[in-house]
């Protein structure tokens, strides 16, 4: 079996009375395109999140290329380097941009690679217009964020993400703040980095998108891991009957 890079193991997660995350048990393999769907309010994001520790889990395990994330009581006792280590390895895509917007697009892929890892500025601009060209954002390096439309801001976003030169790529519904016709190039940024092996969660309400892309798909629903298998197994031929009920509704948008 290929070596997992992410870990979870009976992860529970509480916001006050709400259980939103119910003993999720989930590995994902180095070089795996994960795609996890579900209705709103499923838990998806929030399991992304407490991957790199945005959320904090109250119960069970989550180890990311072999770092133990702190669960909530440990972060209370002040365990904030196994957060930031895990947090240096894995890189986050929002639904919304979260670019600077008084910075240029150079200025906001380079700025933590220089403050969080200590690469001097020749270095980070090097990576960043590397990375700008990868996709497709070259030409735009010295304007900023309100010069861009949505699609280029989140074209933007990934790059950054990847300037930190992480081990995993978690995606939070990339596409949903986009309007259509922007959709298939942040896409297109998604399928490339799955060709070239790169690790990846993906939340998403592009089956389509799913279905090509992913190794596998896992359906959430009210916080427990209903399904988990092949975009085949999951689309064509699903065992539950809320997998049915889910996808007959999204299939026919």
């Amino acid at each position: 079996m290929p070596t997992s890079i992410v870990d979870i193991k009976n992860v529970n997660k509480s916001f006050g009375p709400a259980h939103v995350l119910r003993g999720v048990d989930l590995q994902v393999a180095k070089g795996e395109v994960l795609v996890i769907i579900g209705a709103s309010g499923s838990g998806k994001s929030t399991l992304i999140r407490c991957v790199n520790g945005l959320e904090a889990f109250q119960e069970g395990s989550i180890t990311v290329d072999g770092c133990e994330l702190p669960c909530e009581a440990d972060r209370e006792l002040g365990e904030e380097k196994r957060l930031n280590a895990v947090r240096r390895g894995v890189g986050m895509v929002f639904q919304q941009f979260n670019l600077f917007p008084h910075k240029t697009v150079l200025e906001n892929v380079t700025l933590a690679p220089m403050r969080v890892r200590n690469k001097s500025q020749a270095d980070a601009e090097a990576t960043a217009r590397r990375l700008l060209k990868r996709v497709g954002m070259q030409d735009h390096a010295l304007k900023y964020p309100g010069q861009l439309s949505g699609g280029q801001q989140q074209r933007v976003a990934i790059a950054r993400a990847l300037a930190m030169e992480p081990h995993v790529m978690l995606f939070d519904e990339p596409t949903s703040a986009l309007d259509p016709e922007m959709v298939g190039e942040v896409l297109d940024v998604m399928r490339e980095l799955a060709t070239e092996g790169m690790t990846m969660m993906i939340v998403t309400h592009e089956m389509g998108f799913a279905r090509e892309v992913a190794n596998r798909v896992v359906f959430i629903d009210r916080g427990k891991i209903l399904e988990d298998g092949t975009p085949a197994e999951i689309f064509d031929a699903p065992k539950e009957d809320r997998t049915r009920t889910f996808l007959s509704r999204v299939l026919k948008h």
